[in-house]
């Protein structure tokens, strides 16, 4: 909306050509989400435990995680609306990748505050089933599968590495788009867990998408790196840069010991968004990478309930999600929390490398 309005207004004052460029614009948003986050989300915690909005604790859970009955949840439902806020006034919205950002976003914390909403509401409830919210996952992945189509987003897969290994997906890409979507929501939320890691993680991954976006949407970048050039990918800096604000001041509250959890509203919303990226910037192996922490904790799910049914009641973790196994093997949260971050860091960084070693 600024853009447009700095189009307007540039004749008398030429500063506001500053607009005009996709580095300023989301250094922008990033300041303005983050002193809107930092500055909402109080009265939002304030609010929500006067509804007694409170986090539901597992009962087989870790026993140290039982204090934590009585934090506020449903944070991501003001990150959301801060997200949303400062990519409408700092975005293009000629752009067409903002719009399917936009919705992707929208649709998935939709599913998610349903889902919050039915848990914390109906205590006896453990909100959407899995099916049914795998269904709504699903179809709403459609949403960004048809900016695709329309915008003839290319359907190769480049293998990280090397210079021409790529396979052309054709219409499997279809599925394959549907997967990278989806699987990125529930991983994340799978990964929010403890006190700051979800966040902590999507802050890293989202450096690194923004870095990739930007490249892939600069022809000369793109051309020097031999990486596929998608005409208005460099736009999505200013999406990945509101979320990035807003979840760096989030972070603020949500650190151990957190006053405030994020929710399924947020975790799904973001988690699909961070899927929309990647296949935007078509980096989808390198976020791979880079989001490693994120794969292996919903592998660990995976593989319990496998290993669960295959073996008649066994157990492969101690626990699942993988930072519970961890948990009951005595290691401290706060420890957990910086060994995946650090673990995040090592992984951001390989996923750079995939730019030039090939």
């Amino acid at each position: 909306m600024l853009y447009l309005l700095s189009k307007f207004l540039v004749a008398n004052f030429s500063f506001l050509n500053l607009f005009n460029y996709i580095t300023f614009r989301s250094i922008c948003a990033f300041f303005f989400a983050f002193a809107l986050s930092f500055a909402l989300i109080p009265l939002f915690e304030k609010k929500i435990r006067s509804l007694s909005f409170f986090q539901p604790i597992r009962d087989d859970g870790p026993q140290s995680h039982f204090h934590k009955a009585g934090t506020p949840t449903m944070g991501g439902f003001a990150l959301a609306f801060v997200i949303l806020t400062a990519t409408f006034l700092f975005a293009r919205f000629d752009n067409p990748w903002i719009w399917g950002f936009l919705l992707t976003f929208l649709f998935f914390s939709s599913i998610g505050f349903v889902d919050d909403y039915n848990k914390i509401v109906f205590q006896n409830s453990k909100g959407l089933s899995e099916k049914r919210k795998l269904l709504f996952q699903f179809g709403f992945s459609l949403v960004p599968i048809i900016f695709f189509a329309v915008l003839d987003l290319p359907t190769d897969l480049h293998i990280p590495f090397t210079k021409e290994l790529i396979f052309s997906l054709g219409l499997l890409f279809i599925p394959f788009a549907a997967v990278v979507i989806v699987g990125s929501s529930n991983a994340l939320n799978l990964t929010d867990g403890l006190d700051g890691l979800a966040i902590g993680n999507v802050i890293l991954i989202c450096i690194t998408l923004g870095i990739f976006c930007y490249l892939s949407g600069t022809k000369p970048a793109a051309e020097y790196l031999g990486i596929f050039y998608v005409s208005g990918a460099a736009e999505l800096c200013v999406g990945v840069a509101a979320i990035i604000g807003a979840s760096v001041a989030f972070l603020w509250y949500n650190c151990y010991p957190a006053s405030i959890f994020l929710g399924d509203t947020g975790a799904l919303g973001i988690g699909a968004s961070l899927g929309y990226f990647a296949l935007v910037c078509k980096q989808e192996i390198p976020y791979a990478i880079a989001s490693m922490v994120l794969i292996l904790e919903a592998l660990s799910v995976i593989l319990q309930r496998l290993y669960f049914k295959a073996t008649g009641g066994k157990r492969l973790f101690k626990m699942a999600p993988l930072h519970h196994h961890f948990e009951l093997m005595g290691w401290p949260e706060s420890k957990i929390i910086i060994r995946f971050w650090i673990v995040s860091i090592l992984c951001a960084a390989l996923a750079f490398a995939t730019l030039k070693i090939r």
